[in-house]
């Protein structure tokens, strides 16, 4: 994985202002094919007919990978076709408004920012926008720059199937096939110049299962967010290393399915206090503060690697002296929020001696405003409603209980503010136990997704749960749209009817 720190990462539409550096990148990209660069008119002409299709990707301030793209009909594509006729000899007089396919014109990752899986955001977006501009699926023909090497031995269809029984690695066709695109056929004189390929390139395809034939009834956009929920088991780790490793298996797997954000639970990082078992408990867990600010940073570059919004759950932190339960919220644009416990358990402050926080706020993302409370602090409904009030869609509640009772006040309490502040509530709880960490020996949960109940919403206000007490995630959708829908016209309306002329809610500075 690259080095390089990241401040923030961006996706911006491509400017013409934006061509030099972006000239720059494109030769340090193509090194095998010299002069391979857009022209400025090109870039001009594109972003006058297409401007949605043109994105830059931009890392603290500095491009670093690029995705150009045109609207084509489909008959276009019959039969074969090269980059030349696609392009209409780089007119791109064949985009159309139109059409029915977004065709990748170029995409590309600089250099020293490959590793992070920028690439993937950049093939994110297309799907994104091939599926808001509601067109049957994303069209290229994509390179095959290690065919040179077996040219002698193989035919391009049969390299191809090599690459897929994973006996020849490609690093552009394997990435392709990573991110749910699939072969069409094999392409013949595709990109001239081209010699790494042997001018061969294989036209690859992703439908969008969203796709609805134009009619001329109305239709509804919706607004879809995908939530990744980690049910974690409670196991001894070796290290950070190893601890960090299971994280990010699990997000790997989350973002796998294009989940918006990924959900962890209330100190999941418990298990490396073992440590400092040797100590009392309340230097134990100030042991365990020391790898907060470190496990924050290692998730910040994650949720960037793998483009997905991560909730970290909590970790003990200490400030100022004092011993607080804290949480983050890594950004997949690169920054970085922090969240408290405001109420502590009586457990908490008389084994630990930990202070509750002070911050309160929902938090602005990509998906809608968000909103985390630990634990404990969905039993204290004034939080959440003081959230709703900031307009907040989603609360998520990172929670950790020993026994079944514990568990129970924590769902209970999720399902009456998701009633109460007509929201959707995803709760992440530990498994397992941990015999060699003092006061930590054993956890129960069950994860789940929970929403309202009104008769757009399951019935009985549960979206999607996890298997009580195993390791697993659980990913579900929920739609934003039904919550306006709900607070309209729903059965009852839990925020329009409240009687703000008999009492009121508001939160001291």
């Amino acid at each position: 994985m690259s080095e390089i720190k990241i401040d923030s990462i961006h996706l911006e539409y491509l400017k013409l202002s934006d061509y030099q550096e972006l000239k720059e990148a494109m030769i340090s990209s193509y090194r095998s094919m010299p002069d391979a660069y857009w022209k400025e008119s090109h870039i001009d002409t594109l972003i006058s007919k297409f401007p949605e299709g043109q994105v830059a990707l931009k890392v603290n301030g500095q491009l670093a990978g690029c995705a150009l793209s045109i609207i084509v009909h489909e008959d276009k594509l019959e039969g074969e076709h090269t980059y030349l006729d696609i392009t209409e000899n780089f007119t791109f007089d064949s985009h159309s408004n139109e059409g029915d396919l977004l065709y990748g014109i170029d995409v590309f990752i600089k250099p020293e920012f490959r590793g992070l899986r920028l690439g993937r955001r950049l093939y994110d977006y297309r799907k994104e926008l091939c599926e808001k501009l509601n067109l049957k699926g994303i069209v290229f023909g994509g390179r095959i720059p290690n065919y040179h090497r077996y040219a002698e031995e193989f035919t391009p269809k049969e390299y191809l199937e090599q690459v897929r029984q994973k006996k020849i690695y490609d690093p552009v066709l394997n990435f392709q096939l990573a991110n749910d695109f699939h072969p069409a056929r094999i392409l013949t004189n595709y990109l001239q110049g081209d010699k790494a390929s042997g001018e061969f390139a294989v036209m690859l395809e992703w439908n969008n299962v969203y796709y609805q034939k134009p009619t001329k009834k109305a239709l509804s956009t919706k607004s879809i967010v995908r939530l990744g929920l980690v049910q974690w088991q409670m196991r001894l780790y070796e290290n950070l290393d190893e601890l960090m490793q299971q994280a990010e298996y699990f997000i790997d797997a989350v973002s796998g399915y294009r989940s918006d954000f990924a959900l962890f639970p209330e100190l999941f990082n418990a298990p490396l206090m073992a440590e400092f078992n040797h100590l009392s408990e309340a230097d134990a867990v100030r042991g365990l503060a020391k790898y907060t600010d470190e496990i924050r940073d290692r998730f910040a570059r994650l949720s960037i690697s793998y483009n997905i919004n991560i909730i970290t759950g909590s970790m003990p932190k200490i400030i100022n002296g004092k011993l607080y339960n804290v949480g983050y919220l890594c950004k997949r644009d690169g920054t970085v929020e922090q969240y408290e416990k405001l109420h502590i358990t009586p457990l908490e402050s008389r084994v630990w001696g930990m202070q509750g926080g002070n911050q309160l706020r929902a938090f602005d993302t990509d998906c809608g405003k968000i909103g985390v409370l630990i634990c404990y602090d969905a039993e204290f409904p004034e939080l959440s409603r003081i959230l709703a009030e900031q307009g907040m869609d989603i609360l998520f509640i990172p929670f950790l209980t020993d026994t079944q009772n514990g568990y129970s006040r924590v769902r209970h309490c999720a399902m009456a503010r998701a009633i109460e502040n007509e929201c959707y509530v995803a709760m992440s709880g530990s498994v397992g136990n941990l015999p060699k960490v003092h006061n930590m020996d054993m956890q129960y949960a069950q994860s789940m997704v929970i929403t309202p109940c009104d008769f757009p919403f399951p019935s009985n206000g549960i979206k999607a749960e996890a298997t009580p007490n195993t390791e697993m995630t659980l990913i579900a959708d929920v739609d934003l749209s039904l919550l306006r829908e709900l607070n309209e016209f729903g059965s009852v309306r839990n925020l329009k009817d409240r009687r703000k002329d008999l009492f009121e809610l508001r939160k001291k500075d």
